[in-house]
């Protein structure tokens, strides 16, 4: 019997048809994966299951007596500790211990019994063990909730619906909130969960990891597939080329058969079979060729190169105050560097990353940064620093004051900034746009190091995946706070701990440290930490070997260009008749001279930028 059955729905926002006619069956225990474009109606989806908002058309139907969990849009608030509040989560457990009081004896019994089968006395237990899965050591979590950050309250909401041990689980974007240690538990929870639940993600690693089907949301209909995310991308792709080829067959059989009716259509002997023709492309069926969804593009500026290395600690301590957070740091960074910082929220990562971006002074110790390094910086919280009534050609205008209209354009279109988009208010902005602005003012000046402190919290998948393409082929250094294991594991060959005040290299692997948050008691095996460990170091070695390659391929193309405007220049100089006067005779021969020879370098520099081009293709292949 289906848990949960949602029958040819449709549901309309604002105006716009969300979902039209769409359908979906969830059968107890299955865990799916809910995706699609930002704005496709993922949560508007979640709300309709929920109860919160009707739908226009179709059914949602619910199995009888199942038990729904969801976590509440608002943080929960008042002087309960963190386990009472969680303990809440249970209803049935509260009202049975209630009742309890006051039941005769006859009921007692039948009380007693249902609080022993739903596990009543191992729910503190449970309730504390959630808690510190997500952040909260014992202390915390007799604390009042009121006395915790906002942030930091959404994962007690989380908790109360992990703990409520419903028969379906409703989660949208659940590691918006959590740390990397925080999300390693989760994945680790979600895979032993025995009930159903609908997941709506942009964290592919915990879509392949935690889910066995995955449901598309595209133009108003849902799509199931099984297996991660990863066979979802695979079978999607298969598909459409299936599609693409079914449509260029269909096409070339239709414009056959036009030809011949555009032929012989008003000659007599041939009428008849002309007819017979038209009404066989009448019956193909119609070409749907797979609608290619636009591929998102991120591009960083090409730094300048420095020597190494570009930063460097020795006993350096930091802090606020007089609060000393991290102490005793002897840390180095390259420009081939591409670093992850593991550890707890409050352990003080972001200490780290304004420290080596300049906006703390050490408290003691040496620190030293090569005098023309440039960092980019971009954290979450710099969302609040943005002008609600300004646009993104506002904010970056006023961050370039010396560029051309053109290079503020430039600058935004690097990261997805169209021009519609570039001159819409940051108030009608999605988070993820906002995010995009600001990678694009945190990389205005090309810098030779980036530091990014949760950069993918409202970048959906293909987002997500544009930055990691972005930030493989960037050449500076990279340091990065997240939550996205996905992301540590595709762009970070070296992590460090940031623990106990101090930070210290971390030599094994995502995995390794993902068995050591989740306490499975089984270490991953010493081969494949092995393999891990040179997987990283080929991924290094190869970013290195072809930098030459990028960098010669690069400055053929600048140099390409340099001479095209050259050459523009006189060509159009030449195309002046008052220069073929007599008494120029000698500045046209020279002009002449000068443009052969531009024409010259111009087949150089093509023939340099072709060769980079194709030993760097060779080399990544």
């Amino acid at each position: 019997m289906s848990l949960l059955i949602l029958r040819d729905i449709s549901i309309r926002l604002g105006g716009r048809l969300l979902l039209d006619q769409a359908s979906l069956t969830v059968d107890p225990g299955r865990r799916i994966g809910l995706v699609g474009r930002n704005g496709a109606g993922k949560s508007t989806l979640l709300r309709a299951i929920a109860g919160d908002i009707a739908v226009d058309g179709g059914e949602i139907r619910l199995a009888s007596r199942a038990r729904m969990g969801r976590v509440k849009q608002e943080a929960p608030e008042g002087e309960a500790s963190l386990v009472d509040i969680v303990l809440e989560g249970d209803p049935e457990r509260l009202a049975l211990l209630a009742e309890a009081d006051t039941a005769p004896p006859d009921r007692l019994a039948e009380i007693h019994e249902r609080l022993r089968t739903i596990g009543a006395d191992t729910a503190p237990a449970r309730a504390a063990t959630i808690l510190a899965g997500l952040g909260f050591d014992a202390a915390a979590q007799a604390r009042p909730v009121n006395s915790f950050s906002g942030g930091w309250r959404m994962r007690v909401a989380l908790a109360t619906a992990l703990f409520s041990q419903p028969d379906l689980l409703l989660l949208d974007e659940p590691t918006n909130h959590l740390d990397l240690e925080a999300t390693l538990w989760l994945e680790t929870w979600l895979a032993k969960f025995p009930g159903a639940a609908l997941v709506v993600s942009h964290d592919r690693g915990l879509l392949d990891r935690c889910v066995d089907s995955i449901a598309h949301l595209d133009r108003g209909k849902i799509s199931l597939t099984p297996g991660g995310y990863d066979e979802f991308v695979r079978i999607r792709t298969e598909r459409a080329a299936q599609q693409a080829a079914v449509a260029v067959k269909i096409t070339a059989q239709k414009a056959h058969m036009q030809a011949y009716v555009d032929r012989f259509r008003y000659k007599a002997s041939k009428a008849r079979q002309a007819q017979a023709r038209l009404k066989a492309i009448a019956r193909l069926p119609p070409v749907e060729a797979a609608v290619e969804d636009h591929v998102t593009t991120f591009n960083f500026p090409e730094p300048q190169e420095l020597a190494p290395p570009i930063l460097t600690m020795d006993r350096v301590s930091v802090g606020y105050g007089n609060n000393v957070v991290l102490s005793n740091l002897g840390l180095r960074v390259d420009m081939d560097d591409r670093i992850a910082l593991l550890g707890s929220n409050g352990n003080g990562k972001s200490t780290l990353a304004k420290l080596i971006a300049g906006r703390l002074a050490p408290m003691s110790g040496t620190m030293f940064r090569s005098p023309k390094l440039k960092v980019g910086y971009f954290a979450q919280h710099q969302t609040d620093e943005l002008t609600e009534g300004e646009t993104p050609i506002d904010h970056m205008a006023r961050a370039l004051p010396r560029a051309l209209p053109n290079q503020v354009r430039g600058q935004l279109a690097r990261f997805g900034l169209d021009a519609d988009r570039a001159n819409t208010r940051i108030s009608s902005l999605s988070g993820g746009e906002k995010a995009r602005l600001l990678l694009a003012l945190a990389t205005r000046d090309a810098p030779q190091m980036l530091i990014l402190d949760e950069p993918t919290n409202h970048l959906d998948i293909d987002a997500r995946e544009a930055l990691v393409r972005a930030l493989s082929d960037f050449s500076g250094a990279v340091l990065l706070i997240t939550h996205d294991p996905h992301l540590v594991e595709l762009v970070a060959d070296r992590l460090w701990l940031v623990a106990d005040g101090t930070v210290q290299p971390y030599e094994g692997d995502i995995d390794e440290y993902r068995t050591l948050v989740s306490e499975r008691g089984r270490a991953t095996p010493k081969a494949e930490v092995q393999k891990r460990r040179d997987e990283r170091r080929e991924r290094a070695d190869a970013r290195a070997a072809v930098a030459p390659l990028r960098k010669q391929a690069k400055d053929a193309e600048a140099r390409l260009a340099r001479l095209s405007r050259d050459r523009a220049e006189l060509e159009k100089k030449l195309a002046n008749p008052d220069l073929y006067d007599p008494a120029r005779k000698s500045e046209a021969l020279a002009a002449q001279a000068k443009l052969a020879s531009i024409k010259r370098l111009i087949g150089e520099a093509e023939a340099e930028w072709l060769a980079a081009e194709e030993a760097l293709e060779l080399a990544q292949a």
